[in-house]
């Protein structure tokens, strides 16, 4: 996290299939302040897909991925940014997923982490796009910034968040080269 640009978080992200499938969930992502001390206020986020493949189940997962460099945050900036595909077994309680979206050269952009609940299995061909939420951020704070504007650093995080930006400064202060 010491070495992240941004942080996304979305916890619940809900996940069923019987061949065709579906996932859905709401979160925030919150990017280092220029110079890299402190965070932004979050803009909130939604996590939408479909798959298709041999897959049964439901699960709920609670999901962190940590943008990794410039690149991956101008990215995550765009209106949809789409996630990767990806083969995957989540079985009983208590479940972790970790995986790595890398370029040829090896540099990992985004990492992700992930607590499952339930019971998933299969391997599928899958799409998730990561979108910015504006009626949750219209609800947040009071009028429909875009999530490119809050993670500019120039608004102010609204009271609803402070325990987020807290938290964020207190495990992570200061990015790390």
């Amino acid at each position: 996290m010491n070495k992240s640009q941004c942080i996304v978080v979305v916890p619940g992200l809900k996940k069923g299939a019987f061949i065709i499938g579906g996932k859905y969930g709401k979160g925030f992502v919150s990017c280092r302040k220029a110079g890299g001390e402190g965070w932004t206020a979050p803009g909130a986020v939604r996590v939408e897909g479909g798959s298709v493949g041999f897959q049964i189940g439901g699960s709920e997962s609670d999901v962190i991925l940590l943008v990794m460099n410039e690149r991956g945050m101008k990215k995550l900036l765009t209106s949809k940014f789409t996630l990767g595909a990806e083969g995957e077994v989540a079985a009983g309680p208590v479940g972790r997923d970790a995986t790595a979206q890398t370029d040829a050269m090896m540099h990992a952009e985004i990492l992700s982490w992930s607590r499952s609940r339930g019971v998933f299995a299969g391997i599928s061909l899958q799409g998730a796009t990561l979108r910015e939420d504006l009626d949750d951020n219209k609800e947040l704070y009071g009028q429909g910034y875009e999530n490119q504007e809050i993670l500019s650093g120039k608004v102010p995080t609204p009271e609803a968040a402070q325990k987020l930006d807290s938290l964020l400064n207190k495990y992570s202060p200061k990015k790390i080269s």
